[in-house]
């Protein structure tokens, strides 16, 4: 038979746990099951710590109140950590970006209408295929890219693509829009034959 003595210092093992977890912004299973708590898990001072901590948090005005100042840094503190985090992934971004374009616009597209078409049909199923996998979105959106640079009505396009691709990819795109600036996106004038029938080309991701 479990003796009463043996529940009543279970129990404030238990209480103990959740009072050392927040006093030290420990996660709830404080590396082990609750379930599982043994008694020798606590020394003397882990004990006497939660039991002060609890203590000054039910009594002391001004010790809760630095407790909620101590919270709110540290969320500002890891926002602040967060936003850096993502502010250098888009650095990264861009960065990949210019290289990509940069190596594209070295490589050079073709001038014929003829090989203009071929390569565009080319880069836009390409585009498609590596549209359907989030790790290939740089490469996706680069061949879009590549189709915008032979097409004769980008910005016709453009139209085509905003309404197609998927977002992530099209973000993307954008950027590598803005940073060439020999890429001209308006629509074509009405009236002016665009050289390249998208009709004649298979709508992979144009539908």
């Amino acid at each position: 038979m479990v003796q009463n003595s043996t529940i009543v210092t279970a129990s404030v093992a238990t209480a103990a746990t959740a009072l050392v977890a927040q006093a030290r912004h420990l996660p709830d299973d404080f590396g082990f099951r609750e379930a599982n708590l043994r008694v020798s898990s606590f020394s003397p001072a882990d004990a006497a710590y939660a039991i002060y901590f609890d203590y000054c948090r039910r009594s002391q005005s001004e010790f809760r109140r630095d407790l909620r100042r101590s919270e709110r840094l540290t969320a500002r503190a890891k926002a602040k950590a967060e936003k850096e985090e993502a502010e250098a992934s888009s650095q990264n971004l861009r960065a990949t970006i210019k290289v990509k374009v940069d190596e594209a616009k070295e490589e050079g597209f073709p001038q014929g209408v003829e090989e203009r078409e071929a390569y565009f049909s080319e880069q836009v199923m390409t585009a498609e295929v590596m549209s359907q996998d989030p790790s290939t979105a740089i490469d996706s959106a680069l061949a879009f890219y590549k189709g915008l640079k032979v097409y004769p009505s980008p910005g016709d396009l453009i139209k085509i693509y905003d309404s197609t691709v998927p977002k992530p990819i099209l973000d993307i795109l954008a950027e590598m829009i803005a940073y060439d600036s020999s890429l001209d996106i308006r629509a074509a004038p009405a009236g002016v034959p665009g050289g390249i029938n998208l009709g004649d080309i298979p709508n992979v991701g144009l539908d």
